[in-house]
């Protein structure tokens, strides 16, 4: 699929952070899942967040997105803490997909597309021509153009998913997270929308997805932050991080790790716990 980002009209920043939490205790219902949590986003990279299940990975990326808020510490982004913005300002900043969503009954897909216009509209500021120009770019580059009049209802679930990219598109901010954006999808559809997400990230969009594969994560990332137990272990570039002893220290699986033959990234490849004379 080609997608067209015509309409984008970000450029690729020098690395400096935007986004980043500092000092943070964070908790999720009375429950504490990190203390002293510090994580910087470099601006312009594709950044996953990896670990094991209940690591921590979507509290984080929900203190990124200002859902949950620090007990202790600060989230900042552009240089203040993001609880001093007003929602709509931090909407036009960052954009969020969570990990399952719910479009009203009867919704057509491009009217839950223009939702995503929502953050620039006012009492005196209503529709206007950018806003249209930004779904139909949205629409476009997530290939929706032909099903704009369609239930969102109707769609099947790698369609739908990519509805909600497209609203998220809509929005048009320069960051967006992503938490578990793949889950429950096959694994064709898995690829395609790693694709459009590089596709977004290499036309200037700062992106962070919380990732639960990691080889699509070492694929598409340039940028890796590792959790367990709701600490950073270590973060780098994949062939930095993606390593037999990091695997084993963290998620408790021997492995080899050996390049990708199509992108030559790290690919983690398991050994055969049956065979005590495997490799490694």
């Amino acid at each position: 699929m080609v997608h067209d980002l015509n309409g984008f009209d970000g450029v690729k920043a020098g690395g400096q952070a935007r986004l980043r939490v500092e000092n943070a205790t964070i908790c999720y219902e009375k429950r504490t899942i990190s203390e002293a949590l510090s994580v910087e986003i470099r601006d312009g990279t594709f950044t996953a967040i990896i670990g094991p299940n209940g690591c921590g990975k979507s509290t984080l990326l929900r203190s990124l997105a200002r859902v949950l808020r620090p007990s202790v510490g600060e989230v900042v982004l552009d240089g203040k803490d993001i609880s001093s913005y007003r929602s709509k300002e931090v909407a036009r900043r960052l954009g969020l997909l969570p990990q399952s969503s719910l479009a009203p009954d009867g919704i057509r897909v491009a009217d839950l597309v223009a939702r995503g216009r929502a953050p620039y509209q006012s009492l005196f500021q209503q529709w206007r021509k950018s806003d249209e120009d930004a779904v139909s770019v949205a629409l476009e580059a997530t290939g929706l153009k032909s099903l704009s009049d369609r239930l969102v209802d109707e769609l099947s679930g790698g369609q739908r998913q990519r509805v909600w990219v497209a609203m998220l598109l809509a929005q048009d901010t320069p960051i967006m997270l992503l938490d578990e954006p793949t889950t429950f999808l096959d694994i064709a559809h898995q690829y395609e929308l790693m694709e459009l997400f590089r596709d977004f990230h290499d036309r200037g969009k700062t992106i962070v997805a919380v990732l639960h594969d990691l080889n699509q994560a070492a694929r598409y990332a340039d940028q890796l932050i590792v959790m367990r137990e709701g600490e950073v272990v270590t973060s780098g570039e994949p062939a930095d991080v993606i390593t037999p002893d990091l695997m084993e220290r963290v998620f408790g699986l021997r492995c080899l790790v050996i390049p990708d033959p199509v992108t030559h990234t790290p690919s983690v490849v398991p050994l055969d716990p049956r065979n005590p004379r495997s490799p490694g």
